[in-house]
């Protein structure tokens, strides 16, 4: 019977020892490790989300540029044009020409004094290289100019009506800078090997 008394005291030792939060201690750590787990999973969920914003900026940022390129080459090619059509009708005497070449729209030596219908040979706003595609005229000469460039265009529609043949078009190299004269019905389908031009004269 004193052994038994003395077993029931030990016993009511060791209950009365342990404390709550050494009970708790295991559905604590259980519920820290949940927590840890979704705190992981947000920030995979963030990255990826970062991710697809920073990709879906990055095209729009490349669209915008393209399209700012593309208004740049519609402004140069004109420039071209105008330049070739001052050339052909100054010319002296009553048989007009085309220019021989790009260079020779920055210096007409064809006049007492120097003629310049362009500042420079511009570079090709698309290729970034001042390297241009020249139409050549049915009797000689240049008529016209076009990029070398085989990306498709991102304006399709809504062009001048100086660029309206450009509608639809699958390349830049397909938008033909071309002055067309009254004594010219079409363009000839020939071009010249492509020239590199550059530099301010």
């Amino acid at each position: 019977m004193g052994i038994a008394h003395a077993m029931r005291a030990i016993s009511a030792r060791m209950s009365s020892s342990a404390s709550p939060a050494a009970c708790d201690r295991l559905p604590a750590i259980s519920t820290q490790a949940a927590q840890a787990g979704f705190t992981y999973l947000g920030v995979i969920f963030l990255v990826a989300l970062m991710g697809m914003v920073l990709a879906s900026v990055g095209t729009v940022a490349s669209f915008e540029r393209q399209r700012e390129k593309e208004k740049e080459l519609l402004f140069v090619g004109n420039q071209f044009r105008r330049a070739i059509q001052m050339y052909y009708e100054r010319t002296p005497g009553p048989v007009k020409q085309y220019p021989e070449s790009l260079e020779a729209l920055l210096e007409d030596s064809r006049f007492p004094t120097t003629q310049r219908y362009l500042r420079k040979i511009y570079p090709d706003p698309i290729t970034g290289k001042a390297e241009w595609g020249t139409v050549e005229a049915p009797g000689g000469g240049v008529m016209g100019v076009y990029s070398l460039s085989d990306v498709a265009p991102k304006k399709r529609a809504h062009f001048r009506e100086a660029d309206q043949d450009f509608e639809g078009n699958a390349a830049y190299s397909d938008w033909k800078f071309v002055y067309i004269s009254q004594q010219i019905a079409a363009p000839s389908s020939r071009t010249q090997p492509a020239n590199r031009h550059g530099g301010d004269r």
